[in-house]
């Protein structure tokens, strides 16, 4: 159970109502009425909470599962055990996420300006908007209704942020244009100068990068993530992007609609990624380097060229799974071949 000081959970809600918000069914006759409490794990859940099974590794714990109600699939949901109702999906993981927003919901923002924070004349500031204490809101700068500035945000000159966007403290925001709904979390930076230079026999000179970042609608932004403005075009972030902490997103790159970047991914600059591409943890791109739409990229993967849309890429440089296995038992097998000759 989520700790009250923290989390106000909403609730209970009725098996009629989570079933209607999620797209799950269940296979035999309830009582649409039963009321459900929380959401917990597998293992914690008890007879008024919902769970969710999305993984074959854990089908016995789902068998010992105490919970009331668990989103599972089809092949599984024979295996309930009793007093457990089954609520079949075809993407568990997605149903329970879908329920889990009910309970908690986003926080309603309280509206109000701290007096100790820091807002010069020309900020224009819509109804509804939270400024926490210490955050600077330069000249120029447009926030939408009902949106939140944390503790020690600073907002540049002219930058523009959308309706219903939640700041995180101590993030910074320069040379960039914000959707609606965008949610960036603590100590990110956003428009900071790329990394960009000339190289001569006198050193490096600094090219100065005149560019933007514009970020679409309902964009999540991790904490401490850098995306940096373009050098003369636009570095952008599409519709429903998710971008993981410590994410370095250079000059000129453009990341595609509900793309998934988790943490410590780097894009070089003028890197692509696709709508709907998903990079693992400590992934990596090339610079002018295109992910096609929908690909995925496995863990501490790096794309040195195109990879086509739709496919699964592993290694460095990434390749399709299928021969990134091959090379893996072709080495094992030069390996034992070099040890029985040694």
């Amino acid at each position: 159970m989520a700790d009250s000081r923290f989390f106000r959970r909403q609730g209970p809600f009725a098996l009629s109502e989570v079933l209607e918000a999620t797209g799950a069914r269940v296979a035999d006759n309830h009582d649409m009425s039963r009321l459900f409490h929380d959401i917990a794990g597998l293992e914690d859940a008890g007879d008024a909470d919902l769970a969710f099974l999305d993984n074959v590794k854990y089908v016995t714990a789902f068998t010992e599962c105490r919970a009331g109600g668990c989103f599972v699939r089809e092949q599984f949901s024979e295996r309930a055990p009793q007093g457990l109702i089954p609520l079949i999906s075809d993407n568990p993981y997605l149903a329970f996420a879908r329920a889990a927003r009910m309970f908690y919901p986003d926080p309603v923002v309280v509206p109000g300006i701290s007096s100790q924070a820091f807002i010069e004349n020309g900020a224009k500031i819509g109804e509804g908007v939270r400024i926490d204490a210490f955050a600077v809101i330069r000249s120029g700068v447009e926030i939408g209704a009902r949106s939140s500035i944390g503790a020690g945000c600073v907002v540049e000159r002219h930058v523009r942020i959308g309706d219903d966007c939640l700041i995180g403290s101590g993030a910074s925001l320069m040379f960039c244009v914000i959707g609606d709904r965008v949610r960036i979390e603590s100590g990110a930076r956003v428009g900071t100068e790329g990394f960009g230079f000339a190289a001569s026999p006198d050193g490096a000179v600094r090219l100065p990068h005149v560019g933007r970042v514009v970020i679409g609608d309902d964009v999540g932004i991790g904490a401490n993530t850098t995306i940096d403005r373009g050098s003369l075009g636009d570095t952008v972030i599409g519709d429903g992007a998710m971008i993981d902490n410590q994410v370095q997103i250079a000059h000129n790159a453009k990341v595609g609609r509900h793309a998934i970047l988790a943490g410590q991914v780097g894009l070089a600059g003028s890197a692509v990624v696709g709508d709907f591409a998903m990079l693992g943890g400590q992934s990596g791109v090339a610079n002018h380097v295109r992910v096609g739409r929908g690909a995925r990229m496995g863990g501490n993967s790096s794309a040195a060229s195109d990879l086509e849309g739709g496919a699964t890429y592993l290694g460095a440089p990434a390749v399709p799974q299928r021969e990134f296995w091959r090379q893996q038992v072709m080495l094992r097998r030069l390996a034992r071949h070099n040890n029985k000759i040694s």
